[in-house]
């Protein structure tokens, strides 16, 4: 039995005795997760700060329904992890006082996560442009681009590089990207670590576009590529620069001609890439890279006037325009629905779900590569919505990725949902375990399931029986 990932299960299960809580929270092995819970009450947040295990405090300084008088507590803690976690789980409603606090922490990862956090106050948050730490001014760079003008100076002015350079506008974390002070852009464009960060914002006049366009970066050619005021010699040149990301660049601009940007496509599936990978293991990379580059790559001036280019010949054109918000005609959703690149078809059907048939909808999660699922738990499924007599169907389907969806119907009948909790395959095991129909004696059984997640799942069921509860804490000493 996956007996830890019981206890993680049934520390969130919203019925929960609240004696058995406090057992959870007493043992120094029971499940961190119980700091997670939204129904703490002050008396069950105390025993939690006297039983004093760091790790299940880090997990209930990031609880977002907890107090700010709890926050303030914690963040006096003497363990800076518990503290850091503070400064992470922070909102809008935190006490200026715990802000205050922690921007006097020893601790320079404490300070670093408050930089990073939008629910400081501004003027709080400002003073961490002169923190002694570099990290925590770099971070601080990189996660405000909206700071005032003051900070945005300081930061670009910083003696160390790497603040220099995440202080640029093409390394922010976030939008929006501000311009520089304009009197700091001759220093920032003479500056190696922010010449790139500061190409996108220059008024270019060709002697500097030539200049730059030797520049042994690549990643300032790929800004230059970039730049709407790009001489067309330039672009041309620049369209056979050896660099994958920097024919990219040229690639997706509006203005390159259609035989060129017909050559850089070829080019660029074909490769060579010259992104500095060594050996046949780095070409392959390279390859992998660029192509997935390309198939993500999305053009803001195609969405901006999607109706030329619904018939593209290239996909991420295709998806451009799908991915609009303007609105298409009702055939051209039907075309892009039914394109040939399943990416095209997905984006169209996410921008307009109304406008998908069922049948589309089922053949649209079919074909759902199921290794994308290892990076994301979203399928098409989540946005397309199937009515009860498919969910339904699905329950018998041969493929376990469609029997997955039948307990997303309410009211599934208890016999399904019982066939379901026996399914050979975990996943489908794992989406029915909580559902509200599924008999109390499968979900039991559950408990004793091989996957580990379906055992968090059947633990975390409210309609869990007291017994069966009393009982996992019984088997893990608690």
């Amino acid at each position: 039995m996956h007996l830890q990932m019981a206890l993680e299960g049934l520390a969130l299960n919203p019925a929960l005795p609240e004696g058995m809580i406090r057992r959870l929270i007493a043992h120094r092995q029971g499940p961190d997760a119980v700091g997670k819970r939204p129904d703490l009450t002050a008396g069950l947040i105390d025993e939690m700060i006297a039983a004093d295990r760091p790790r299940l405090l880090r997990s209930l300084a990031l609880n977002d329904r907890l107090p700010g008088s709890v926050r303030l507590r914690l963040a006096h803690h003497p363990n800076a992890s518990v503290r850091a976690s503070v400064a992470m789980g922070c909102d809008q409603g935190a006490p200026r006082e715990v802000f205050e606090l922690l921007l006097a922490d020893p601790e320079p990862t404490t300070r670093a996560y408050l930089a990073e956090n939008a629910a400081m106050p501004d003027d709080l948050r400002a003073r961490l442009a002169t923190d002694p730490s570099d990290e925590v001014r770099g971070a601080l760079a990189r996660y405000w681009p909206a700071a005032p003008e003051h900070v945005r100076r300081a930061l670009l002015t910083d003696p160390h590089d790497e603040v220099r350079e995440a202080a640029c506008p093409a390394h922010h974390a976030g939008l929006p990207h501000p311009a520089p002070p304009p009197d700091l852009i001759p220093a920032l464009l003479a500056d190696p670590v922010t010449r790139a960060g500061v190409v996108r914002h220059l008024a270019l006049d060709e002697q500097t576009a030539r200049r730059l366009s030797q520049d042994p970066d690549a990643d300032v050619r790929v800004e230059l590529a970039k730049h709407p005021r790009l001489p067309s010699e330039l672009r041309d040149a620049l369209g056979t620069d050896p660099n994958a990301w920097v024919r990219l660049a040229v690639f997706g601009r509006e203005d390159t001609p259609a035989p060129l940007r017909s050559a850089l496509h070829a080019q660029l599936l074909a490769g060579p890439h010259s992104l500095g990978f060594a050996g046949e293991d780095g070409a392959r990379i390279e390859r992998m890279l660029v192509l997935g580059e390309l198939r993500m790559l999305r053009l803001p001036w195609v969405c901006a006037d999607p109706l030329p280019h619904v018939d593209s010949p290239y996909p991420c054109f295709r998806v451009s325009a799908a991915s609009s918000g303007q609105p298409l005609p009702p055939e051209v959703v039907a075309r892009l629905l039914a394109d040939d690149e399943y990416d095209v078809r997905s984006t169209m059907a996410r921008r307009a779900p109304h406008l998908v048939d069922v049948v589309t909808a089922e053949r649209l999660d079919r074909e759902f590569s199921p290794s994308s699922a290892k990076y994301t738990p979203w399928r098409p499924a989540d946005e397309l919505m199937f009515p009860a007599e498919v969910l339904r169907r699905f329950a018998t389907d041969p493929d376990p990725r469609m029997r997955c969806l039948a307990p997303r119907d309410p009211d599934l009948p208890v016999g399904i949902a019982a066939r379901l909790a026996a399914d050979p395959d975990a996943e489908v095991r794992h989406a029915v375990a909580g559902h509200r129909n599924l008999p109390v004696e499968a979900l039991v059984a559950l408990l004793d399931d091989g996957d580990e997640r379906t055992v968090h799942a059947a633990a975390s069921s409210p309609r869990l029986p007291e017994a069966r509860m009393e009982r996992l804490l019984a088997l893990a000493g608690l």
